[in-house]
């Protein structure tokens, strides 16, 4: 096959430059080929970096009644139990070793409040969990595969109401307690966590600041709070946002925001006494002490127009620490505190498109 002579003047030209020869003048068909070229380079340029277009953003949540999303979320938790003695994990309830979800959700605003807050419904069209519990027995671990297997039947089709104030926080949500009431406490417990993650994570969780924002501005947010019915936890610790610049996702117009967060909770004691550890604990004359710290990052795609997430990648590392006091018989030959300890790494991915 022949090439059309006008593509091969430009070869010709970086001959007789390499050469000395006289330069050959570029025809319009290679003209238009090296313009095409330079503005796909600076295409790609631009996208590569991301962070393009000057001045300020304002990024602000506008909730608008029947506004729906679609969002597909895989959550990943990996733990690591240590104890002193190592009898001292009997006390507890098995907790999972490795912890993985699957979903796709259907996100509707269902009612804007007159304070600015809004009533955010979030109906589950997938949902899968599986876990790994350790070194239990066979038919525990039957029985437990089975209680997930029951809980994401029962989960897909459900909706849950999530209720958000006017700075974006979760005040708290309802709907869970109907498919996870039969759900055995180690699958139960890490459920309720991760919605909750989940849905705080949603709504961007105060990562909309009050004023105009430029390139590379930071803010911080409070995440202080008391415990509520359905999270058991004083919480305490902030969060840190960082305008990084503007990009497109899936042709919408988003600012990227980076952050971090740094937290410790303390569990109100009465929730611990449901699940009959701490009973165990108090009749042989023990106090239980647990604290739980936790630093994350991740990097958020907010839409400019109306502040929803688009998409949220997260990664958090938490440490949760319980020394039990007055229970030295407990101890054996050592001479330290009983203890136990809990060291989780969770990474959420979070993508979202228009149904």
């Amino acid at each position: 096959m022949r090439l059309p002579i006008d593509l091969i003047r430009p070869v010709r030209r970086r001959a007789a430059q390499d050469t000395g020869l006289p330069e050959v003048k570029l025809g319009c068909a290679a003209r238009r080929a090296v313009q095409a070229t330079v503005a796909f380079l600076l295409f790609m340029s631009a996208a590569a970096t991301q962070a393009s277009g000057g001045g300020t953003v304002l990024l602000a949540r506008k909730y608008r009644p029947g506004q729906s999303m679609v969002y597909v979320t895989t959550v990943r938790a990996i733990s690591k139990f240590d104890s002193n003695p190592p009898n001292l994990k009997n006390f507890f309830p098995p907790m999972p070793t490795d912890l993985r979800l699957s979903q796709q959700c259907t996100v509707k605003v269902a009612k804007v409040n007159t304070d600015g807050g809004a009533d955010v419904q979030h109906r589950f069209d997938k949902f899968e969990v599986q876990t790994e519990m350790g070194s239990l027995p066979q038919n525990v671990r039957d029985s437990i595969t089975q209680a997930q297997e029951e809980v994401s039947q029962r989960m897909v089709g459900q909706t849950l109401t999530a209720h958000y104030d006017r700075d974006r926080r979760l005040v708290g949500f309802e709907g869970a307690d109907g498919f996870l009431r039969s759900a055995d406490a180690p699958v139960k417990e890490p459920l309720m966590q991760m919605l909750r993650l989940y849905l705080e994570q949603m709504d961007g969780q105060s990562v909309y600041p009050n004023h105009p924002l430029k390139v590379g501005e930071k803010w911080t947010q409070s995440l202080d709070s008391p415990p509520t019915s359905d999270y058991q936890f004083e919480q305490q610790g902030k969060s840190t946002f960082q305008y990084s610049g503007k990009t497109r996702y899936k042709g919408v117009k988003a600012a990227i925001v980076d952050y971090q967060i740094e937290n410790s909770l303390t569990p109100a004691l009465e929730g611990l006494r449901k699940d009959g550890a701490l009973p165990q604990i108090e009749s042989l004359g023990g106090k239980l002490d647990i604290k739980i710290t936790g630093k994350g990052e991740g990097r958020i795609l907010v839409a400019l127009d109306d502040g929803r997430v688009l998409q949220n990648h997260y990664k958090m590392h938490q440490t949760m620490s319980a020394l039990m006091k007055g229970l030295e018989a407990l101890t054996g030959p050592s001479d330290q505190t009983p203890r136990l300890e809990i060291q989780s790494d969770t990474e959420m991915e979070v993508d979202g498109s228009k149904p």
